[in-house]
Parts: structure tokens; C-alpha cells; sequence
């Protein structure tokens, strides 16, 4: 398996962090810091799969924003604002990359898979890692890009 679709996601996201400019979140909306932390904190736990994936040992994977939301907005204090969370994020998301390039014939592993997007997509079974990885590459990763360009102000 190869990352490439995945770095784009993630360049699209980068890009439209790195410009700013975002504005208050709508009621119960989260801010532009709450989802760059999520994101992060997302790309750990994928990381944490792939690895297992990579090891050769089972591992769940659990995509639930409110199951993490409490670690979000400790991520928000402790990184200092949207510059520290970006330079997380890259961290993050380079590290995923890397590992998904190492998968290969691993991406066929299946992995127990529990994620929601909105109304759009709800998995709640074991799924190959490599199809996980790309539901995150064309449905969560957009998902949070059109977030961030509502926040946009002017």
C-alpha cells in the first residue's frame, strides 16, 4: 500500500491550517484548534493500529470524537494554540505516511473497526487496515478540511 492518496489529504489540511484566518465555531461546532487536535490525536491511534498491523497483532480501532474529546482539549492547552497543534499535526500525519508506505500486503490485515461519520459513514466490523486508512484519505480527512474552511473569516 502507498500513502499517496493520504498525503494529499493531509497537504489539503496543512495548507488550509498554515493559511489561518479562522474565525469562532458555531454553536457545539468545534474550533480550528479542537480540529487539528483531533486530527492528531486520530493520527496517533491510527499510528498505533498500523503499527500492530505491521507486529502481527490484533488491535481494535476506535474513531469516536467523543470518545477522545476530553484528550482533544488537553491537546489544545498543552500545544498553545493553532502553531503548535499544526507542527503536531505534521509530526502526526508524517509518521502515519510512513508507516501506510511499510504496509503492503499487511493492508490486507483485518482489523476491528469502529468509526462514524456523521451520517455519512458508520463502520462498526472488522475492515481490511488498508480500506480504514482510506476511508480516513477521502471521507474524515475532507470531512475536517470543509470544518476548517467554514472557520475561514473574510
Amino acid at each position: 500500500m502507498e500513502s499517496g492518496g493520504l498525503r494529499r489529504a493531509y497537504d489539503a489540511l496543512l495548507g488550509e491550517i498554515d493559511a489561518g484566518g479562522f474565525g469562532p465555531p458555531p454553536e457545539g461546532q468545534l474550533s480550528a484548534e479542537q480540529i487539528v487536535a483531533h486530527l492528531a490525536a486520530n493520527d496517533e491511534l491510527m499510528t498505533e493500529a498500523t503499527e500492530a498491523v505491521l507486529a502481527g497483532s490484533p488491535f481494535a480501532y476506535y474513531d469516536l470524537e467523543t470518545i477522545h474529546r476530553p484528550q482533544v482539549d488537553a491537546l489544545v492547552a498543552e500545544c498553545g494554540g493553532l502553531d503548535g497543534l499544526a507542527t503536531l499535526f505534521r509530526a502526526t500525519s508524517q509518521k502515519l505516511c510512513t508507516l501506510t508506505d511499510r504496509l503492503g500486503l499487511a493492508a490486507e490485515t483485518p482489523v476491528e473497526t469502529h468509526l462514524r461519520e456523521g451520517f455519512d459513514l458508520n463502520v462498526d466490523q472488522p475492515l481490511p487496515w488498508g480500506r480504514t486508512l482510506d476511508l480516513h484519505a477521502h471521507v474524515h480527512l475532507p470531512k475536517h478540511l470543509a470544518q476548517l474552511r467554514m472557520l475561514r473569516t473574510g
